[in-house]
Parts: C-alpha cells; structure tokens; sequence
C-alpha cells in the first residue's frame, strides 16, 4: 500500500474513507496521534534541531523496516 497525504481542501469526514486522499479515517486518526506523540516528545526534550531529530527517525524506521523484511 502507497501512504498518500491529506489533500488540502478537498478532504471529507463522511463514510469510512476521506475522497481527498483515499485513506481511511481510522488511519488518518491515527496518523494525526502519531504526530501529535512525536511533537510532545520534541518539545519535552526541548529539541532545536527539528530536522535532525525527523532525519534520525526516518533513517530508523527504514532501517528497523529492512531488518524484519
């Protein structure tokens, strides 16, 4: 399955999954968590280097991706 972003203005709450971006609620809810979890922990540690940190997570995951293919 291909992630596709919200597509701003055209997204809709009606049925099981939103017209803009074709994924499901339940999975944009829980998107919207993820970010929300990720933000909260940058600002509890108090990171300056934002894009650092996102470059660090992104490598991780990738990586943690490869290894249980």
């Amino acid at each position: 399955m291909k992630f596709n972003p919200c597509v701003p203005g055209e997204c809709t709450e009606d049925g099981s999954h939103c017209l803009g971006c074709g994924r499901s609620h339940q999975e944009i809810a829980e998107t919207k968590q993820l970010v929300k979890n990720i933000v909260g922990f940058v600002q509890k540690q108090g990171y300056e280097n934002i894009d650092e940190f996102s470059k660090f997570i992104t490598e991780n995951i990738k990586k943690k991706l490869q290894e249980i293919s």
